[in-house]
């Protein structure tokens, strides 16, 4: 079967680490059709890439493809998710849907039935797929409880300060939207829909995105304690979701640890784990083989716009709460 033909928009960190992937890892599956950033020196740093077609408009990288990437920042998503629904192109998208929940849920009903799916790459995970055999196999019991926490040492992470105009700015950035989604998403497919209680958030800089984050939310039928901070830890970026069960307790560290609690107390890695720099565009493999199968209307494991929606009202209702 011939790779479908991906157009991406936004050169980007995320949209050229994709770009690498399906180049080195993923060419039986999708062929770049071609890429396009309004930045001029994202489009100069892609001259070394000469096999990657650079585009001259957003419109010709849609005109072009069997399915667009849209890595560019969250503001312009929701324009460019139409345009290409309007082209009847398949779309894969980076989180929000759109900056404004209110749009985001128009766009969900009106993208209804469509190829569009969002890019969390937890849905992709090997972690993940290890959490997933210890819950199959009971090694948590009957779930309890649920904690989920991120810290960092500065925000935007040190690999992030090219985008802290957008990265750091209440209005489209923060840890809360960049990563702690990514979890919410974890939660949501491993324990179920969200309610959310108490939560709280701090912006005590001016400008500038959330400093401190806390929640209460219920997971299908488990209690979840979600907190997140900057200038905690010593760390670049430190995060754990931890399940504890009756019979015993699992979780994720730092991206892609997968661990089980042993007898003797100490956390277990799974057999065979990779360092995350390994994993990740393995990864990116999958969600690109899912990319393949949703644009032709094949099954696939990737976050539905639904799901995304679902974490989005979740995280601007906690931001909500200064």
């Amino acid at each position: 079967m011939a790779p479908i033909k991906l157009g991406i928009l936004g050169a980007g960190i995320m949209g050229e680490r994709l770009l690498r992937a399906a180049l080195e890892h993923a060419a039986d599956s999708v062929a770049i059709s071609g890429i396009w950033d309004p930045a001029e020196a994202a489009m100069a740093r892609l001259a070394a890439l000469p096999a990657v077609p650079r585009a001259e408009s957003a419109a010709q990288v849609i005109a072009g493809c069997d399915c667009v990437y849209i890595a560019s920042p969250p503001a312009t998503h929701l324009a460019h998710m139409q345009a290409a629904l309007a082209a009847g192109k398949a779309i894969f998208c980076e989180k929000p849907l759109a900056v404004d929940v209110a749009e985001a849920r128009q766009f969900l009903a009106a993208a209804a039935g469509q190829r569009a799916a969002v890019n969390f790459p937890m849905a992709s995970s090997f972690a993940v797929d290890a959490l997933k055999g210890w819950l199959a196999e009971g090694a948590v019991g009957t779930p309890r409880t649920l904690d989920i926490e991120v810290a960092f040492k500065t925000w935007p992470r040190a690999w992030q300060h090219d985008a802290a105009a957008w990265l750091d700015r209440p209005e489209q950035g923060g840890f809360t939207r960049e990563v702690v989604s990514h979890f919410l998403f974890l939660t949501l497919r491993l324990a179920g829909p969200f309610t959310l209680g108490a939560r709280f958030a701090a912006f005590p800089e001016a400008g500038r995105s959330e400093r401190a984050i806390r929640a209460q939310l219920t997971a299908g039928n488990v209690p979840v304690t979600l907190t997140g901070s900057i200038g905690t830890t010593a760390q670049d970026d430190l995060n754990r979701w931890t399940l504890h069960g009756s019979a015993g307790a699992i979780r994720l560290r730092d991206w892609s640890n997968a661990e089980r609690l042993g007898p003797d107390g100490s956390w277990q890695p799974v057999p065979n784990a990779l360092p995350h720099e390994t994993t990740r565009p393995l990864v990116l493999r999958r969600q690109l083989e899912g990319v393949a199968a949703m644009t032709r209307g094949a099954a696939h494991p990737l976050a539905t716009l639904a799901e995304a929606f679902a974490v989005q009202e979740t995280v601007e209702a906690i931001l909500a709460a200064r």
